[in-house]
Formats: C-alpha cells, sequence, structure tokens
C-alpha cells in the first residue's frame, strides 16, 4: 500500500477520498509533507521510522504488516461479500507501484459494513508469506467504510500460466513515476480474483508510510497466476517493492474454510 509522491489533479472522487483519508495507495500530497521513502537503503523499510515523527508506527507499532501467516487458526467465519462492478482502467505509476484508481460503485461486506473499493496496486514480491513461503508478486485491492475504516484483500500471484484479466492492463504500464493515463477499456476487479475465496484474517498496518494501524487485512488462500512475462513486465517497471514481514506480536490469526461465491 502506498503514500503518493505528488499531488495529482482530476482524481476520481473514491480515489480523493482515499487520498484524504491518508490510506494506502496515493494518499499524501506531496513529499514537503511526507518525507521520500525507498525499498532500500537509507531510506529502506528499516530506517521508515526514523525519517519523520509522522512514521513512528513503522518501527514502534504492534499491529504491523505484512507478516508470515502460519498457525492459523479456523473459524466459521462469513464469507467476504464481494459487490464489484467494471471501472474504467484509471492508472498511476505513484514512484511505489503501479495503481489503478476504481470508479465508484464497488464494494465488499465486513461485519455487516460496506466497504467501498478504492484502487488497487502490486507488490513485487509478495509481502505476505505463507509458512515462510513468498510469491512472484501480490495484489491488493484496498477499501474504506463510511467511517474511515480499511479493510485490504489481498491476492497472492504465483508464477505460472498467463493471466488474460490482466492483459489489457499489462499492455499500457505506466514506465515513469507520476505517469498517469485512462485506457479505453474497462476491468472488473471481480475478474482478478482466485475462485475459491476462502480466507486469512487479522488486524494490521498499511505496509508502507506512515504504517497507520487499524487495517482489516483479508488475505486470499487460493493464489492466482501471472506467467513469466507478465511478472517481468511489471519488474522492468517497479522492481521490488515489498516490506519485510513484521513481527506477530501475539495476533491472532483467523482461518476462513472454502468459501462461496
Amino acid at each position: 500500500m502506498f503514500i503518493k509522491r505528488v499531488a495529482l489533479k482530476g482524481m476520481a472522487a473514491a480515489a480523493a477520498l482515499t487520498f484524504a483519508l491518508g490510506i494506502a495507495g496515493g494518499a499524501m500530497a506531496g513529499e514537503a509533507a511526507h518525507p521520500h521513502w525507498t525499498y532500500e537503503g537509507e531510506h529502506g523499510p528499516e530506517h521508515w521510522a526514523a525519517i519523520s515523527h509522522d512514521y513512528a508506527a513503522c518501527g514502534e507499532g504492534k499491529t504491523q504488516s505484512p507478516i508470515d501467516i502460519g498457525g492459523a487458526q479456523e473459524e466459521p467465519m462469513p464469507d467476504i461479500g464481494f459487490s464489484y462492478k467494471p471501472s474504467k482502467i484509471n492508472i498511476l505509476n505513484n514512484g511505489h507501484t503501479v495503481q489503478v484508481n476504481y470508479d465508484a460503485g464497488s464494494s465488499i461486506k465486513v461485519d455487516g459494513a460496506d466497504y467501498s473499493l478504492a484502487q488497487f496496486h502490486f507488490h513485487d514480491p509478495s509481502e505476505h508469506t505463507v509458512g515462510g513461503k513468498s510469491y512472484a508478486m501480490e495484489l491488493h485491492l484496498v477499501h474504506k467504510n463510511a467511517k474511515g475504516g480499511l479493510a485490504v484483500v489481498g491476492v497472492l500471484i504465483g508464477e505460472g500460466k498467463e493471466n488474460a484479466a490482466f492483459a489489457r492492463m499489462w499492455k499500457d504500464l505506466p514506465k515513469k513515476a507520476d505517469d498517469k493515463t485512462t485506457l479505453d477499456a474497462q476491468i472488473n476487479a471481480e475478474d482478478l480474483l482466485p475462485k475459491d475465496r476462502a480466507y486469512y484474517r487479522y488486524a494490521g498496518s498499511l505496509t508502507t508510510p506512515p504504517c497507520s494501524e487499524g487495517v482489516t487485512w483479508l488475505v486470499l488462500k487460493e493464489p492466482i497466476e501471472m506467467s513469466k512475462a507478465q511478472v517481468d513486465a511489471f519488474r522492468s517497471v517497479i522492481d521490488g517493492n515489498a516490506r519485510p514481514v513484521q513481527p506477530l506480536e501475539g495476533r491472532k490469526v483467523r482461518s476462513k474454510a472454502a468459501a462461496t461465491h
């Protein structure tokens, strides 16, 4: 999940609210107010907390993300209520990831509350690991509810067959930071999900500065696939943007059995 480097004009309404709330993927405006951070070197993850007082949670937080998922306890939990509609492909390279700002009208239901889909973006390699296993990439679908609460659906991506659902977007990946475009095509986030919607759930945080906590994480168990060419295409634009796994600090990871959809 990512913090924007430069303020953008003409953002879609959902993305603009995401910006105002300071949530992942396009949250804050400009490095003058929010200092520069990276994934390596003197501004890398191990130094985030020292870069700014605003980033203190990156070092002091007790419910940080991502985590290694292991020993999850299976519990009777409801299915995630996915209600996604097609959106224009409003695609942005924000310097930290490739992000699609999603048109208003799509949501998930968690604990009886509706969370609107604001945007989705990608990490290379996966930020979450399962039993110590890392995946080629990870997709994060970022949602917010009426009270500003955040719920993120994580989708693990393994290297395998070409994924047709990403084909149109992958042809026009913005190559430079702050490049953005709206493609003459639509995408339905439903098509990006695996068939089985069983999931792991835990309390976590944003995975980028300011590492704010209070995020509900829903990591789908079944990975999807992308071809090596598709993975390499992303890496040619964004090469390495995963925060290392964080201590569990006694948190409980819950496991939902096979889900219906």
